[in-house]
Protein backbone atom coordinates (compact mmCIF):
# COMPACT_ATOMS: atom_id res chain seq x y z
CA UNK A 1 0.00 0.00 0.00
CA UNK A 2 1.11 3.45 -1.46
CA UNK A 3 0.78 7.04 0.21
CA UNK A 4 -0.62 7.18 -2.78
CA UNK A 5 -3.54 5.36 -2.74
CA UNK A 6 -5.24 8.25 -0.59
CA UNK A 7 -8.72 8.53 1.52
CA UNK A 8 -8.51 12.43 0.46
CA UNK A 9 -7.75 15.08 -1.50
CA UNK A 10 -3.81 16.64 -1.49
CA UNK A 11 -4.46 19.72 1.06
CA UNK A 12 -3.44 23.61 0.66
CA UNK A 13 -0.95 25.36 3.04
CA UNK A 14 -3.56 27.52 4.17
CA UNK A 15 -5.57 24.06 5.33
CA UNK A 16 -2.80 23.27 7.05
CA UNK A 17 -2.70 26.20 8.63
CA UNK A 18 -6.22 26.55 9.92
CA UNK A 19 -5.72 23.04 10.95
CA UNK A 20 -2.71 23.87 13.14
CA UNK A 21 -5.22 26.81 14.54
CA UNK A 22 -7.94 24.81 15.33
CA UNK A 23 -5.85 22.13 16.96
CA UNK A 24 -3.81 24.86 19.21
CA UNK A 25 -7.21 26.05 20.16
CA UNK A 26 -8.64 22.74 21.10
CA UNK A 27 -5.19 21.89 23.44
CA UNK A 28 -6.04 25.07 25.32
CA UNK A 29 -9.66 24.09 26.07
CA UNK A 30 -8.50 20.80 26.67
CA UNK A 31 -6.19 22.59 29.27
CA UNK A 32 -8.39 24.59 30.78
CA UNK A 33 -10.60 22.32 31.32
CA UNK A 34 -9.05 19.38 32.53
CA UNK A 35 -5.95 21.17 34.11
CA UNK A 36 -3.44 18.94 33.41
CA UNK A 37 -0.69 18.36 31.45
CA UNK A 38 -1.87 17.43 27.74
CA UNK A 39 -0.35 14.59 25.22
CA UNK A 40 -0.97 15.68 21.57
CA UNK A 41 -0.13 12.95 18.59
CA UNK A 42 0.16 13.50 15.04
CA UNK A 43 1.99 11.71 12.29
CA UNK A 44 5.21 13.20 10.47
CA UNK A 45 3.82 13.40 7.13
CA UNK A 46 5.62 16.06 4.75
CA UNK A 47 4.07 17.01 1.64
CA UNK A 48 -0.05 17.65 0.31
CA UNK A 49 -0.71 14.10 1.33
CA UNK A 50 -2.06 13.92 5.10
CA UNK A 51 -4.40 11.30 5.13
CA UNK A 52 -4.11 8.14 3.62
CA UNK A 53 -5.36 4.70 4.50
CA UNK A 54 -1.37 3.52 5.54
CA UNK A 55 -1.53 7.12 7.65
CA UNK A 56 -4.62 5.58 9.48
CA UNK A 57 -2.64 2.53 10.08
CA UNK A 58 0.20 4.57 11.55
CA UNK A 59 -1.84 6.45 13.83
CA UNK A 60 -3.87 3.20 14.77
CA UNK A 61 -0.75 1.95 15.91
CA UNK A 62 0.77 5.12 17.61
CA UNK A 63 -2.48 5.60 19.64
CA UNK A 64 -2.55 1.34 20.73
CA UNK A 65 1.36 2.33 21.60
CA UNK A 66 0.38 5.92 23.49
CA UNK A 67 -2.78 3.53 25.26
CA UNK A 68 -0.18 1.10 25.93
CA UNK A 69 2.39 3.53 27.57
CA UNK A 70 -0.25 5.19 30.12
CA UNK A 71 -1.60 2.05 31.24
CA UNK A 72 1.25 0.26 31.70
CA UNK A 73 2.45 3.37 34.14
CA UNK A 74 -0.89 3.31 35.43
CA UNK A 75 -0.97 6.84 34.49
CA UNK A 76 -4.54 8.09 34.81
CA UNK A 77 -6.35 9.49 31.94
CA UNK A 78 -8.94 11.92 32.12
CA UNK A 79 -9.82 12.45 28.35
CA UNK A 80 -8.77 11.14 25.05
CA UNK A 81 -9.81 11.69 21.55
CA UNK A 82 -8.82 10.71 18.13
CA UNK A 83 -9.57 13.40 15.83
CA UNK A 84 -9.59 12.24 11.70
CA UNK A 85 -8.93 14.63 9.40
CA UNK A 86 -8.33 15.71 5.57
CA UNK A 87 -5.03 17.59 7.14
CA UNK A 88 -3.91 14.34 9.04
CA UNK A 89 -5.24 12.43 12.16
CA UNK A 90 -4.78 14.14 15.69
CA UNK A 91 -5.45 12.55 19.06
CA UNK A 92 -5.37 13.84 22.72
CA UNK A 93 -4.74 12.28 25.99
CA UNK A 94 -5.21 14.72 29.32
CA UNK A 95 -3.15 12.83 31.64
CA UNK A 96 -3.61 13.72 35.82
CA UNK A 97 0.65 12.94 35.93
CA UNK A 98 3.86 15.53 35.31
CA UNK A 99 4.63 17.00 32.45
CA UNK A 100 8.15 16.55 32.26
CA UNK A 101 7.88 12.44 32.82
CA UNK A 102 5.15 11.84 30.34
CA UNK A 103 7.62 13.94 28.07
CA UNK A 104 10.39 11.26 28.88
CA UNK A 105 8.12 8.47 28.53
CA UNK A 106 7.20 9.32 25.43
CA UNK A 107 10.21 10.27 23.70
CA UNK A 108 11.52 6.99 25.27
CA UNK A 109 8.15 5.30 22.81
CA UNK A 110 9.17 7.40 19.60
CA UNK A 111 12.92 6.01 19.82
CA UNK A 112 11.95 2.34 20.80
CA UNK A 113 8.66 1.81 18.35
CA UNK A 114 9.43 0.51 15.14
CA UNK A 115 7.65 3.18 13.30
CA UNK A 116 7.94 6.02 16.57
CA UNK A 117 9.68 8.19 14.53
CA UNK A 118 7.14 8.82 12.10
CA UNK A 119 5.02 9.74 14.95
CA UNK A 120 4.92 13.13 16.65
CA UNK A 121 4.09 13.54 20.04
CA UNK A 122 4.02 16.93 22.40
CA UNK A 123 3.56 17.52 26.08
CA UNK A 124 1.70 20.31 26.68
CA UNK A 125 2.03 21.31 30.64
CA UNK A 126 -0.83 23.60 31.54
CA UNK A 127 1.49 26.21 33.50
CA UNK A 128 4.77 25.57 31.40
CA UNK A 129 3.61 24.92 27.33
CA UNK A 130 5.20 22.61 25.56
CA UNK A 131 7.72 20.25 27.16
CA UNK A 132 10.60 20.28 24.53
CA UNK A 133 12.86 17.26 24.35
CA UNK A 134 15.74 19.92 25.32
CA UNK A 135 14.27 20.21 28.70
CA UNK A 136 15.26 16.70 29.20
CA UNK A 137 18.54 17.41 27.91
CA UNK A 138 17.92 15.37 24.63
CA UNK A 139 18.79 15.92 21.11
CA UNK A 140 16.11 16.84 18.46
CA UNK A 141 15.08 14.69 16.17
CA UNK A 142 17.23 13.28 13.24
CA UNK A 143 16.40 13.55 9.62
CA UNK A 144 15.00 10.10 8.29
CA UNK A 145 17.63 10.14 5.36
CA UNK A 146 20.86 11.31 6.78
CA UNK A 147 22.30 12.67 10.01
CA UNK A 148 21.47 15.79 10.44
CA UNK A 149 19.08 17.43 12.32
CA UNK A 150 15.52 16.64 11.03
CA UNK A 151 14.52 20.24 11.43
CA UNK A 152 17.77 21.86 9.42
CA UNK A 153 16.99 19.16 6.80
CA UNK A 154 13.18 20.42 6.65
CA UNK A 155 14.20 24.05 6.52
CA UNK A 156 16.56 24.01 3.97
CA UNK A 157 14.91 21.28 1.26
CA UNK A 158 17.66 19.35 1.41
CA UNK A 159 16.24 15.92 0.50
CA UNK A 160 13.55 15.88 -2.39
CA UNK A 161 9.65 15.69 -1.27
CA UNK A 162 9.89 12.32 -2.80
CA UNK A 163 12.65 10.94 -0.96
CA UNK A 164 11.11 11.73 1.82
CA UNK A 165 8.06 10.46 1.31
CA UNK A 166 9.33 7.21 -0.26
CA UNK A 167 11.24 6.67 3.14
CA UNK A 168 8.17 6.71 5.22
CA UNK A 169 6.61 4.67 3.14
CA UNK A 170 8.88 1.89 3.03
CA UNK A 171 9.41 2.39 6.92
CA UNK A 172 5.40 1.55 7.14
CA UNK A 173 5.17 -0.41 4.88
CA UNK A 174 8.27 -2.37 6.59
CA UNK A 175 6.22 -2.40 9.86
CA UNK A 176 2.45 -3.39 8.87
CA UNK A 177 3.98 -5.93 6.70
CA UNK A 178 6.08 -7.78 9.57
CA UNK A 179 2.87 -8.11 11.50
Amino acid sequence: MTIAEQLHSTVTLDELLQAKDRRAARQNTWLQSYQQPLISLTLVTPGPVKDSALYRRSMRAAVEACNGLLSTHGWNTLAHQVFWFDTGPEALWSVDHAGAELKAATVALEQSHRIGRLWDIDVISPGDGIIGRDSLGRAGRHCLLCDQPAHACSRSRRHPLEQVVEKIEDMLDAYFCAK
